[in-house]
């Protein structure tokens, strides 16, 4: 696949939802990628990346910042609080807000740095046990504790289960954003992102479909 034909089945599928052109955000994955598949992505013309740990994020890229200075980058993986002040020096967006001991440490990094990462809280929406994310039922409370520390969550994201079909999670993620006011919905991977768009996703987080797979071993 690659990079151009995601960007073709992502306007198929606005048009397909009766959405604008350019309603979705794409976000390239590229957590364990090799270095030349990524900068094979920039040269391109992608701008916006995402990436699950801090650590990885800070070694690769500022250097492909100073040559791509518009780069925005996104953390989608879990963000240990011991690294949320790591996380909001560097990252434009943090979709994995998930339990109030983070949130704390991010309003506090927050005052620290002088910048506000865009915020996503994750939802649980298949009340996973073993997965990270608030629970559906308990995201009211959550967010207005948040608040109540100076955080402004612009939007929710989710995962679905893996054994489930995606797109009745992705209602719910819509719906329970509205129900709070929020416009922004970060739902959506390689394998489901059209019903992602369907459903209303903002953003979508797309790796192994633009990239290849990731080789771990490596």
């Amino acid at each position: 696949m690659g990079l151009s034909d995601i960007r073709a089945r992502m306007r198929a599928a606005e048009r397909a939802a009766g959405r604008p052109e350019g309603a979705v955000t794409l976000i390239a994955v590229s957590k364990v990628q090799p270095n030349a598949r990524v900068e094979a992505v920039l040269d391109e013309g992608q701008r916006i990346f995402g990436e699950n740990y801090v650590q990885e994020a800070q070694g690769k890229w500022p250097d492909w910042r100073a040559r791509f200075p518009d780069v925005e980058l996104h953390m989608i993986g879990p963000l240990q609080s011991n690294k949320a002040r790591a996380a909001v020096g560097l990252f434009d967006a943090i979709h994995t807000l998930d339990r109030m001991s983070l949130a704390r440490k991010l309003a506090a990094a927050i005052e620290a740095e002088g910048r506000a990462p865009a915020l996503f809280v994750q939802v649980n929406t298949g009340d996973e046990p073993q997965k990270a994310g608030i629970l559906p039922d308990e995201l009211p409370g959550f967010l207005a504790q948040a608040r109540g520390l100076g955080l402004t969550p612009q939007g929710l994201m989710c995962i679905p289960p893996e054994a489930e079909p995606a797109r009745p999670h992705f209602r719910l993620l819509r719906e329970l954003a509205e129900a709070e006011g929020l416009g922004q919905l970060s739902m959506g991977m390689s394998g489901d992102f059209e019903d992602a768009i369907a459903e209303g996703a903002t953003h979508i987080r797309v790796g192994s479909a633009i990239f290849g797979a990731r080789d771990y071993a490596r």
